[in-house]
């Protein structure tokens, strides 16, 4: 990807209330803004401050304020774009940054203070501070470093820096469950250039340029949500596989709780069970002689087909005592699990202990209200919590207002 200048432009500079009220039903104020129609928990409330995205995923919150925003638009090659949010009292000022970027996605600030870019077979930077901001080849493009696997089921791609300042990148899997597979072992899954893994890449200095890359973990089927602790754990959430009711028996044949999405704690060398072993271990029928015993097995069970696309430490202190530090999962299936936000409380690891509880609930569809769709949650510099919703094409803005 060659370094590329994109003129700034500006785009529906001004988004009031009034020009989201017809799109997604509302009732009252949340801190400034349309409230939407949801359940959370007493003195929560979600405000809506973006309908206007066509397929918004990631997000990233800047400390000066600021929000960026991607706009994936479609499953279409070259359509996404990258967008920059301003907070003007009740209004967002909307600027466009880049366009005719490839199926973007995940959104990562570096040590360097570099925002990087996570597109299909690779990985850009910028400056946000720039007054035309450019774009950077890190991975793949012009910078000397092989480009992602960019084919199959799971093209977009996640990123989370380190504790060590080192870059993780998803590779999802190209299948479901390894759908060709013949034989004993999952040809994709395996070696150098397997599918269905996290990559660890190195630079020579923040900022720099790439060294060299590993996989840190395997057997992650695809690796949305992806979280550091301020101990330095690393978690992941799996999205796991689909349509086990085709090769065992569910009663009614259905599938809706099995299997379960997970949250695991990503560990160098890794290995976590895709596509053999599913649940805690449990062998997958298309490969019942492999043994499991030697996979890592889930910190947590969650639904079946919850989705975790996005989660996060709740690091502010906007939200009350009770809420600080615990870890956010978004959870985006369509489902009777998904479309909801919940917490868990974790211990000084990082470890989620406990239930879940429900921060945003109530969300599937009533009346005219769409079902929720949440992918990425992150925390903004004045401790509200940020969701995108790609179904939606919306913005929305969790806070505590008390009482």
């Amino acid at each position: 990807m060659r370094a590329t200048r994109v003129a700034v432009l500006l785009a529906a500079a001004f988004l009031s209330p009034a020009v989201w009220a017809d799109k997604y039903p509302t009732n009252g104020e949340c801190d400034g803004f349309p409230k939407i129609d949801v359940v959370t928990p007493k003195g929560f409330c979600v405000g809506l401050i973006a309908d206007d995205f066509k397929f918004p995923r990631g997000l990233l919150p800047l400390p000066s304020g600021d929000l960026l925003v991607v706009d994936m638009r479609s499953w279409d090659p070259n359509k996404g774009s990258l967008w920059r949010m301003q907070r003007n009292g009740k209004q967002w000022n909307k600027t466009q940054l880049f366009s005719k970027l490839d199926r973007p996605n995940g959104l990562a600030l570096g040590p360097d203070g570099m925002v990087y870019l996570g597109v299909v077979g690779g990985v850009m930077r910028f400056d946000p501070k720039a007054a035309q901001p450019a774009l950077q080849a890190v991975i793949g493009g012009d910078s000397g470093i092989e480009p992602l696997q960019g084919t199959g089921r799971h093209p977009l791609v996640s990123l989370l820096f380190d504790a060590e300042g080192q870059l993780l990148v998803n590779v999802g899997s190209a299948s479901d469950n390894c759908d060709k597979a013949n034989g004993p072992s999952c040809a994709e899954a395996e070696g150098e250039q397997a599918r269905g893994v996290v990559r660890r890449y190195r630079f020579d200095k923040p900022g720099g340029k790439v060294t060299g890359w590993s996989i840190y973990a395997r057997g992650l089927r695809n690796s949305m949500a992806l979280a550091l602790h301020s101990s330095g754990s690393i978690w992941q959430g799996e999205n796991s596989r689909d349509a086990i009711n085709k090769k065992i028996n569910l009663p009614d044949n259905n599938d809706n709780d099995l299997p379960h999405d997970e949250i695991n704690r990503l560990i160098p060398g890794g290995s976590y069970g895709w596509p053999y072993c599913y649940d805690m271990n449990v062998n997958a029928p298309e490969f019942p002689k492999y043994d499991c015993r030697k996979q890592q097995a889930p910190v947590v069970l969650l639904p079946g087909h919850a989705a975790p696309l996005g989660m996060t430490f709740y690091t502010a202190k906007q939200f009350p005592a009770p809420w600080q530090g615990r870890l956010l999962v978004g959870f985006h299936g369509y489902r009777d699990n998904g479309h909801r936000l919940v917490a868990y409380d974790v211990a000084a690891d990082g470890t989620p202990q406990g239930k879940p509880i429900p921060l945003i609930d109530g969300w599937g569809p009533k009346d005219t209200q769409p079902m929720g769709a949440p992918v990425d949650v992150r925390v903004g510099a004045d401790g509200a919590v940020y969701i995108s919703e790609d179904r939606n094409g919306t913005v929305l803005r969790l806070v505590y207002r008390g009482g």
